[in-house]
């Protein structure tokens, strides 16, 4: 990559990060603090000794991540996750307490219904932590904490995040109450499901293998009224022993019920397969580049 581009394409993701950074702290400040839903990691633990002390939340973030920040680095990349965690970490703290100095933010939240700063925060909050790891950076906390348990331990990213943000909530549970606890962990749920479609791209598309006596004529409708790519696969039946061709097909979402039409009317003995994939890159989908 020449190095001016490599410039430009570094600079989107800091500024996707800081973008990220200060959606995490909106969404902390205006949802999450008023309602007490522990938000996991070290912010929640920041936000349990917040309730007994006038300690600033974004202050003791910082702090707390420093030990982390530095297992990170000796973990988890060097100097290449030093620069875009320590930008995630330091911007997202600033803004957690930089956000009540304005006077037209409204520190107590917008509203007094649990379930709905549940909802807002998981998604505000979620929104964030996609455009960090959509920069290839990380937001601190848990999420080092859990990486470095995954590279070190081999314990499965899911497992690790689990293991971490229930022991914060727990915690919550006994200084908030259980309403409130059962509450975050919902929050934390669905902030995870927000953050990896912003991640992905939120491009989910479908997937058909088609075993069929009649490939040709499939893919030839296929072809002409989806304009869509058909790529033939071989086959061989373990039953009978005989060779077929699979053709195998990415649509849209909107276009699987008029591939199974198609299907259906050229040959409806065929035998299909119908899958989901995450993302597709190249002709008749998004650009293959990076994000």
């Amino acid at each position: 990559m020449p190095p001016l581009k490599k410039i430009l394409h570094q600079s989107q993701d800091y500024v996707l990060i800081l973008l990220g950074a200060l959606a995490q702290a909106v969404g902390l400040r205006l949802f999450l603090v008023p309602a007490h839903l522990a938000s996991g990691g070290v912010s929640g633990i920041s936000q349990l000794i917040n309730h007994y002390t006038d300690w600033p939340i974004g202050v003791m973030v910082l702090i707390g991540n420093i030990p982390l920040f530095f297992l990170g680095w000796r973990f988890l990349g060097g100097r290449r996750f030093a620069a875009r965690t320590a930008t995630a970490i330091i911007s997202y703290s600033l803004a957690v307490d930089l956000l009540l100095l304005f006077p037209f933010f409204p520190q107590n939240g917008l509203t007094d219904d649990i379930f709905l700063n549940s909802l807002y925060g998981a998604v505000v909050s979620g929104f964030g932590y996609g455009l960090v790891y959509r920069a290839r950076g990380t937001s601190g906390g848990s999420d080092v904490l859990a990486r470095i348990l995954n590279h070190w331990r081999g314990v499965p990213m899911t497992q690790s995040y689990m293991m971490v943000d229930s022991a914060v909530i727990l915690a919550a549970g006994f200084v908030f109450g259980w309403k409130e606890a059962l509450y975050a962990i919902i929050t934390l749920y669905v902030s995870g499901l927000v953050a990896e479609t912003v991640l992905e791209g939120g491009g989910t598309v479908r997937t058909a293998m088609i075993v069929t006596a009649k490939p040709q004529e499939i893919a030839d409708e296929i072809l002409v009224e989806l304009e869509r790519g058909v790529t033939y696969l071989s086959g061989t039946g373990a039953y009978t022993g005989e060779e077929r061709p699979v053709l195998y097909v990415v649509v849209s979402r909107a276009e699987i019920a008029q591939v199974k039409a198609i299907v259906h009317e050229a040959d409806p003995k065929a035998f299909m397969v119908v899958g989901v994939a995450h993302e597709a890159l190249g002709e008749g989908f998004r650009s293959l580049k990076p994000s």
